[in-house]
């Protein structure tokens, strides 16, 4: 039981680590989940605009799919040294500037009018963007053990659902109600007003977010040394090895790809997910922004469930597994059944809620295996790595709709990397309830 693990059965000690995690939770959870909606949505916000700007910069399908995609080069070049430079100036500056600088690209994207200029901005916002969220992943390791990770992890992560469930219905008004005013075409509208609040949130982060335990002034001094005892206690089985060795450690690289499958699936999905449904013949922005928000709320309890279910039991091998085959059925439907509106936005239910679940769970396994420096270094390159899939994919399924006219095949083949991973995961993960939980 959680309780008895850290103090030996001692319901007073347990309950007032109980009664602290509630109030770090309330204080850290909540403004993380806010600034990660807007991360998320100022990235995938190009699967709206372009319902208009592909046509006003005459984009083929695979240059767009290469503009969408290449904001993760950007993001894998810079990953790394961005996680390092967080530990060195610490999470509330870093994280600050990170979110000041997105901010500011993904406004200026309403610039975009060519191919190139296209490619630069969303080549820049990945630059600017780099390291937010292993950077978040790392600062949870800095106050919670690896026992609490997963629900924690599920909890920011449905971010990801919410924003196509806030987003969604908000960049299809944006389109509609704003497509012309001063003289600005829709798209133009929707990057300015998406990115602005990622600029504020930024400015607010310099001054709310606390480097880390100790700097926390909202905690009492014996508060702070529960919490310090639980991570201390936490650490102890950790691999505490020096950056060269955790980037070389061949688990981080194991991960690396399994996480590339996910984010494969994830921004392949997204990505597409507003012209999949205007193929089945819904026309309306707004409408296809309500109908894009329905797999994303199913997501958020989904995803929830799984972390939660996932401490829990100690269990991530059997859980993924059975999140990435959900997963790979519902990408598989919504591509056999792509002409259908109601079967097609039920397929994509089934597959954002897998794809998520496997998102919230994963997590928990590699910031049990890493600590210091390593932690840093490793979570970085799992995260980098992985995210080279959210280039992939985009490109992939562009230039498979331009060759085929249809976007089944990458469909299909997303369906296949996601069961592929959890596969991985069933394999290479450590056995035993405790282990990498």
């Amino acid at each position: 039981m959680e309780k008895v693990e850290f103090f030996s059965g001692d319901m007073t000690s347990a309950e007032k680590l109980e009664s602290i995690y509630s109030r770090v939770t309330m204080r850290l959870v909540p403004y993380l989940f806010i600034c990660y909606i807007f991360s998320f949505l100022d990235r995938v916000n190009v699967g709206f605009a372009k319902l208009q700007m592909q046509k006003d910069l005459a984009l083929s399908e695979t240059v767009y799919g290469l503009g969408a995609g290449i904001f993760f080069i950007g993001y894998f070049v810079f990953e790394v040294p961005s996680n390092l430079l967080l530990e060195k100036f610490g999470p509330r500056r870093w994280i600050g500037r990170i979110m000041i600088t997105w901010g500011i690209v993904s406004a200026a994207t309403m610039f975009a009018h060519s191919e190139a200029t296209f490619y630069l901005c969303r080549f820049m916002l990945g630059v600017m963007e780099a390291g937010f969220f292993p950077g978040i992943i790392l600062y949870f390791t800095y106050w919670y053990p690896k026992n609490r990770r997963a629900r924690i992890t599920a909890l920011f992560m449905a971010a990801v659902p919410a924003a196509g469930l806030i987003g969604g219905p908000i960049s299809g008004w944006i389109l509609d109600t704003f497509s012309g005013c001063l003289g600005l075409a829709g798209w133009k509208w929707l990057f300015l007003m998406e990115g602005i609040p990622s600029f504020v949130l930024g400015i607010v982060t310099l001054f709310y977010l606390d480097d880390g335990i100790g700097s926390a002034k909202w905690l009492k001094s014996d508060e702070k040394n529960l919490l310090d005892g639980c991570i201390k206690l936490d650490e102890e089985g950790k691999c505490r090895h020096c950056l060269k060795e955790g980037l070389l450690d061949w688990r981080v690289w194991l991960f690396g790809v399994i996480y590339f499958c996910y984010v494969a699936g994830l921004y392949g999905f997204s990505f597409w997910l507003p012209q999949m449904i205007k193929n089945t013949g819904i026309n309306s922005a707004l409408n296809i922004g309500f109908l894009t928000a329905i797999p994303n709320a199913v997501a958020v309890a989904g995803m929830i469930w799984a972390g939660r279910n996932s401490d829990r039991t100690l269990d991530r091998r059997f859980h993924t597994l059975a999140c990435g085959v959900t997963a790979g059925v519902g990408l598989a439907l919504s591509a056999a059944f792509q002409a259908n509106t109601l079967i097609s936005v039920l397929a994509a239910t089934l597959g954002m809620a897998g794809i998520m679940a496997c998102l919230a769970i994963f997590w928990a396994i590699p910031t049990a295996m890493l600590a210091g420096t390593a932690a840093a270094g490793g979570i970085a390159l799992v995260n980098s790595m992985g995210n080279l899939g959210g280039f992939v994919s985009p490109y992939m399924m562009g230039l498979i709709k331009d060759i085929t006219g249809g976007l089944a095949p990458g469909l299909y083949t997303l369906a296949v990397l996601m069961v592929f991973g959890a596969i991985l995961v069933m394999i290479f993960a450590p056995r035993g309830q405790r282990a990498g939980a």
